[in-house]
């Protein structure tokens, strides 16, 4: 080889060092505070079940329910497909996907409620009894991915008992086998970031006399008040509650309809499409931006019930409020009934299928340095894998689909989606 061509300059050669060091502090503060996606798994929805009626048999009786509700409003393919305007090149792939998600896996995360849902008149029996069905639940094979409770908030009025039954809830896991790998805790209706600072002290207390792993209970913020996204100050208080949980928040929860009456919208129109959920959602989302914590999109309240067509039209309000916050990545939602499911998947897999090719075909063209029509960056290719790893995560795609059209094995792609991406599910088979 020939001798490297000598190039000229003009700073020292030591400025260079310099200027990192006096940017040590902020690559410090860039890598603690944003610190990326976690890259696992995240669940396409949270259902609640109140804790009085949580039962060892609920993810499979709500699984069946909405299967039987497929069989009696659309037994086939070509009527879903029509109820929520599906293509024909759609219509058969998503059906049977959706029947044989509902059958495999019903429900992707759990949460059992003890806030406004719960109804119950003995709250201790019913967080011990959670806590032994979880465990029962992860041992024997039957649980969903991801499971919890909803605990009261830090309010005055509720807060002990918050306190108390989220006691009983994780003692309870202890005693019978320890803190499963998919709990999630869910802390309602916070207003300041004091009350983070508050549930950290609290789950930081429970590690150090149970003997766990700083740092291994985490939890989610729920955004139920307009407070918790102005604050008086004209701050983003969502933005303080994130560093407020000193790297123990999960998620970011919308709450649809306590957040909606807090602003005044009357109940007609409250709706995750309400320009208020749009602008809260929005901030949500740029403040949990690159610091590892997810954002949920709530529920819709017009359940699928009555006559075939209150129950086709409640789906496709449902399935479009779905696809809406899919284009918005809003990758997360809440259903709240059984028959809500059939049209969560419906859409999920929707989103994912449609666009299946042409982003394995975009990532390909990157992959292997090929121009095309469109010129992707480096950002551009860790969105085009993280969204067909979405995809193999929650079923609408298969590996061997993804594969054969990207060229890549699933380690490959897991690198262009980022480092830390660990796993993919069953799902993904």
């Amino acid at each position: 080889m020939g001798q490297q061509e000598q190039v000229a300059t003009s700073l020292a050669g030591t400025f260079s060092e310099e200027i990192s060091a006096s940017l040590a502090p902020v690559d410090a503060e860039l890598e603690r505070r944003y610190p990326g996606d976690p890259g696992t798994r995240q669940p396409v929805h949270t259902v609640y079940v109140p804790g009085e009626v949580f039962q060892a048999d609920t993810i499979r009786s709500w699984g069946d329910q909405a299967l039987a509700s497929l069989d009696e409003h659309a037994p086939d393919a070509e009527t879903f497909a029509k109820v929520l305007g599906l293509s024909d090149e759609l219509a058969a792939p998503v059906y049977d996907r959706v029947r044989a998600k509902l059958e495999r896996e019903p429900i992707e995360d759990l949460r059992v409620d003890f806030e406004d849902g719960y109804k119950g008149k003995d709250e201790d029996a019913d967080a011990a009894r959670a806590a032994r069905l979880i465990v029962d639940a992860y041992k024997n094979g039957t649980a969903a991915p991801y499971m919890g409770i909803r605990m009261k908030c830090m309010e005055a009025p509720v807060r002990d008992r918050g306190i108390r039954t989220l006691d009983v809830f994780l003692t309870g896991l202890m005693e019978a086998g320890g803190l499963p790998e998919g709990l999630v805790l869910t802390l309602p209706k916070v207003t300041y970031p004091e009350q983070v600072t508050a549930m950290v002290r609290l789950v930081e207390q429970f590690e150090k006399t149970r003997g766990l792993t700083p740092g291994r209970i985490g939890f989610e913020i729920q955004i139920e008040t307009s407070q918790s996204i102005l604050g008086a100050d004209g701050t983003a208080t969502v933005a303080k509650m994130i560093d407020a949980a000193e790297g123990r928040a999960t998620g970011l929860h919308y709450g649809t309809f306590d957040y909606s009456a807090c602003l005044g919208v009357s109940a007609a129109y409250q709706a995750s499409d309400h320009p208020a959920a749009d602008h809260a959602k929005a901030i949500m989302q740029v403040a949990a931006a690159g610091t590892g914590v997810r954002v949920s999109d709530g529920s819709t309240n017009v359940l699928p019930i009555g006559s075939t067509e209150q129950v086709h039209e409640a789906w496709r309000l449902h399935y479009g409020l779905t696809r809406r916050a899919l284009a918005r990545a809003y990758y997360q939602g809440w259903d709240m009934h059984p028959r809500h499911i059939p049209t969560r998947y419906a859409a999920v897999f929707a989103f994912y299928r449609e666009g299946f090719e042409a982003a394995a075909k975009r990532l390909a063209a990157y992959a292997n340095h090929v121009d095309g029509a469109v010129m992707d960056e480096p950002a551009t290719a860790k969105a085009l894998a993280g969204y067909l790893l979405r995809g193999l995560d929650c079923g609408a795609l298969d590996s061997g689909e993804v594969t054969r059209l990207t060229g890549l094995t699933l380690a490959r792609l897991q690198t262009y989606a980022g480092p830390r991406r660990a796993d993919l599910t069953a799902s993904a088979k």
